[in-house]
């Protein structure tokens, strides 16, 4: 069992607009043509941001229009917010607050052998690397700036404790890199 940080990013590092908006990372390529089929497989449960959750909530018809749902996991989520939000039709999700330490060991549960998926955002995903946990990144990066934004992980990490495993191009407009996280020396957050 992994938990992974699986996500995309602008050329310059951020992963929404300024005012959450995904608009920018549509054009880029197809999600089936990527590795994420192959990735939700192996996902037995899920951890997400407010913001991510709210993008949700605005989008449904657009999920719906994609994925035949305006909730596309059949696995559990934990939505880590401080306030409280709808429940969309069907999910399956349990609202938590506080340190990702203490909703770990019922996530790895529900998991049941399978990774834990950081759906988003960045700062969520440094939660769980500033608890020890993270243990891989896997980011898409689009052919896109956007000058400023919600930063892909607003975190300091220095080598040699990202270790670059695959580089796969995926269509003209996307890269992705997966990097394993080498937890024997954490950096110093910043």
């Amino acid at each position: 069992m992994k938990i992974q940080y699986y996500t995309a990013t602008s050329l310059d590092g951020f992963i929404a607009t300024e005012d959450d908006s995904l608009d920018w990372l549509f054009p880029l390529g197809d999600l089936n043509n990527s590795s994420y089929p192959e990735f939700i497989c192996e996902v037995g449960a899920l951890a997400m941001g407010s913001a991510t959750y709210e993008w949700m909530l605005r989008n449904a018809d657009k999920v719906a229009e994609e994925a035949g749902s305006p909730w596309p996991y059949a696995q559990p989520a934990w939505i880590f917010t401080s306030r409280k939000l709808p429940r969309i039709d069907g999910a399956d999700v349990r609202f938590v607050s506080g340190d990702v330490r203490q909703v770990y060991a019922e996530m790895q549960a529900a998991a049941d052998g399978k990774n834990i998926w950081i759906v988003g955002g960045g700062d969520l995903a440094g939660q769980f690397y500033d608890a020890g946990l993270l243990d891989e990144l896997i980011v898409q990066i689009g052919s896109a700036t956007l000058g400023k934004g919600k930063p892909l992980f607003p975190r300091r990490v220095l080598s040699p404790i990202l270790h670059l495993n695959s580089v796969r191009q995926m269509g003209a407009g996307m890269a992705e890199l997966r990097y394993e996280i080498h937890k024997g020396g954490l950096s110093e957050t910043a």
